[in-house]
């Protein structure tokens, strides 16, 4: 085997799932990975596994590197995974695999510096470790290393460009607010009231008509099961033109009325609060399959795919039916994880990161 990716439930032992792995694959095989929420195949929907997939080609050489120290340094962790990278390979094609700490809050910060260094026509997938929404610990493997605040590169080089596409399955509900307060990926203000307040008043009548649980808005507590549910279901989204960019807002403070998101959301930013359906998001994944199909040149060998924790919180028993209709519409085998955010830079591309949204990295035949 050419290269191993590994995504581990977060209720595992990490290194010891990585060493099972390790014992069955040969000692070339590159193998990297991370801790994850679930886990899928193009056969089976995992609420606690470990799913593996294994590569082997003649067209696609697999190079991998992992840095620690993310959170603090950037750019230091990036320049330092990619100074590991071989820089004579010969293959006329490249793109890459990122996996990182999903807790560091630093996605799209962390794509555009990939980007600067990798160059605009190499491009990128992956995605943020995750764990059970505990947001504890989200380590990423790299050979035999399993590491906290760390970044896994993987440059994927051939003889045909593997086919990236991204989609999401959220529509806008709410005015635009403007973000007017802030620091790093902490929302304190909308138009200058706290963002929660903000949040929970385009919520409140929109998701008592929609979901079958019972809840008032105005006694949702950080802790609490139902918070959880809604803000997976009501995020934000980016206006980006020709459609939105999702920002989850996983953590509500309930102290100021703060909002914490996956990604920093600087001041000046203008967003809607969105909503996804169940069926809006699995219309959204047999999308994403039908544009990888359509991009490619030939037939697909197989692919990996990153999909958000938060799909599992909007479809619940549903979510199964959502890789279901992804293995319908993709004509090749798959593994992928729930994820805190999905990075996907493609050509032209000036933004990386996204939340609730399913990105495909397929290799063709």
């Amino acid at each position: 085997m050419d290269f191993c990716q590994v995504f581990v439930d977060a209720s595992y032992d990490p290194g010891a799932a990585l060493s099972g792995v390790r014992a069955v694959v040969d000692d070339d095989t590159a193998i990297v990975g991370c801790t994850a929420t679930g886990a899928f195949t193009e056969t089976d929907t995992m609420d606690r596994g470990v799913a593996v997939a294994l590569v082997t080609s003649d067209s696609f050489r697999f190079d991998t590197a992992i840095a620690t120290g993310l959170t603090e340094n950037i750019h230091g962790t990036v320049r330092e995974a990619i100074r590991a990278l071989p820089d004579d390979v010969s293959y006329p094609y490249q793109s890459a695999l990122v996996l990182h700490n999903g807790l560091a809050g630093i996605g799209e910060r962390l794509s555009l510096a990939i980007q600067r260094r990798f160059g605009p026509h190499v491009g990128f997938a992956g995605g943020a470790a995750s764990d059970n929404y505990r947001m504890k610990s989200t380590p990423v493997f790299c050979g035999e290393t399993v590491a906290e605040d760390a970044l896994v590169l993987v440059l994927v080089s051939g003889t045909q460009r593997a086919v990236i596409s991204v989609d999401h399955g959220h529509e806008p509900i709410s005015e635009p607010y403007t973000v007017t307060d802030a620091s790093d990926n902490i929302v304190h203000e909308l138009d200058g009231e706290p963002a929660f307040e903000v949040w929970k008043d385009v919520v409140r009548d929109h998701a008592s008509a929609t979901f079958d649980f019972d809840f008032d808005a105005d006694t949702l507590t950080p802790d609490s099961e139902e918070l959880s549910r809604l803000m997976g279901a009501y995020e934000f989204g980016i206006d980006q033109g020709d459609g939105y960019k999702i920002r989850w807002p996983r953590v509500a403070v309930e102290a100021d009325g703060s909002l914490v998101f996956a990604v920093d959301v600087p001041e000046g930013t203008v967003l809607r609060v969105m909503y996804g359906s169940p069926e809006k998001q699995i219309d959204s994944v047999r999308r994403v399959a039908e544009e990888a199909v359509a991009l490619a040149e030939g037939d697909l060998a197989g692919g990996f795919v990153y999909d958000c924790a938060c799909r599992e919180i909007i479809l619940q028993d549903a979510f199964s039916d959502a890789v279901d209709e992804l293995a319908s519409a993709l004509p090749a085998p798959f593994a992928g994880f729930e994820t805190y955010g999905e990075l996907c830079m493609q050509m032209g591309q000036l933004s990386g990161f996204h939340n609730t949204t399913t990105v495909v990295f397929v290799l063709p035949e």
